[in-house]
């Protein structure tokens, strides 16, 4: 027999986890929710018996408790639970906040329960229910021993890849996570400024650019980030980004802030990477230690 489980919090993820699991025979007992339409929504997908916004009539019977609310939630969420006595002993709670650690969850961890978190490193905007969204990607998992153990098994027949991390470390690893997603998406946005303000218009920006982002990318893979670094920085050619500079201060003045500092942790980089030399990176750095207008 699987481990029974209970989902509490029924948003796009709570619904996933639900679905998927079901998919793979793991028996979902029971769901809760804010507002027991939700709930019900989600245990009609997944076959649960049970819906409630009472979550602590459902917890208590389960071997396994995931914690899907929003972050700001968790742990008020779980010490209602445990207030009310509704996590069995030897049950395994987990939550999936990438910038929390389990030890939020201290209060199950008293009432006897297992405590871990699992955080799938994929952006969750919407959910397809005709397939499944945890297949091959990577999910960060950190707790009790226990708790790691049974998780490692949930990750792998969602067909996910298990990613065992520190539980100190878990802050930093969202925001790798976020600079690598969210941010991209900003510096993303501000090439298609720039190359629109040079006349390419926006039907057509991103697709110009696509071919250099997907072969930088390609490179990163291959040879790492030191090698895939190119341009005007590891060539110390400050004339170009000087250039680059007076075109910003003409037109779009607000995006050297952003310059200014990209080229400071480029230079750093490449420094790291042996990539330009100290009086290389002393060149840079007369660059972004001019004063620049504010970001606002």
């Amino acid at each position: 027999m699987k481990p029974s489980i209970v989902i509490v919090g029924c948003g796009r993820m709570g619904t996933a986890l639900a679905k998927t699991l079901s998919d793979r025979s793991w028996p979902v007992i029971g769901t809760s929710s804010l507002h027991r339409s939700s709930a019900q929504k989600v245990a009609d997908i997944c076959h649960a018996p049970t819906a409630t916004d009472t979550p602590w009539e459902i917890t208590s019977r389960a071997d396994v408790v995931f914690l899907t609310t929003p972050d700001g939630m968790i742990a008020s969420v779980c010490n209602d639970i445990a207030h009310h006595d509704g996590f069995a002993k030897e049950a395994v709670v987990l939550h999936c906040s990438g910038v929390h650690a389990s030890t939020i969850l201290e209060a199950a961890h008293r009432n006897g329960a297992w405590i871990g978190s699992m955080h799938p490193l994929q952006s969750f905007a919407s959910v397809d229910l005709s397939q499944n969204p945890f297949k091959g990607i990577r999910v960060a998992i950190e707790g009790d021993a226990r708790a790691v153990s049974l998780t490692t098994r949930i990750v792998e027949e969602l067909d996910a890849m298990p990613l065992n991390i520190a539980t100190l470390g878990k802050p930093l690893y969202h925001a790798a996570a976020v600079v690598a997603s969210n941010f991209l998406v900003t510096l993303m946005g501000a090439a298609l400024r720039m190359i629109e303000q040079a006349g390419v218009t926006s039907t057509e920006a991103f697709d110009v650019l696509k071919p250099l982002i997907e072969g930088t990318l390609a490179n990163i893979g291959k040879a790492g980030v030191y090698q895939a670094l190119t341009g005007p920085v590891v060539r110390g050619d400050l004339q170009t980004i000087e250039t680059h500079i007076l075109a910003m201060e003409e037109t779009m003045p607000d995006m050297l802030p952003l310059y200014r500092c990209l080229i400071q942790y480029t230079a750093m980089m490449a420094v790291e990477g042996n990539r330009i030399s100290d009086d290389g990176f002393s060149a840079l750095q007369k660059i972004w230690v001019k004063k620049a207008p504010p970001i606002l």
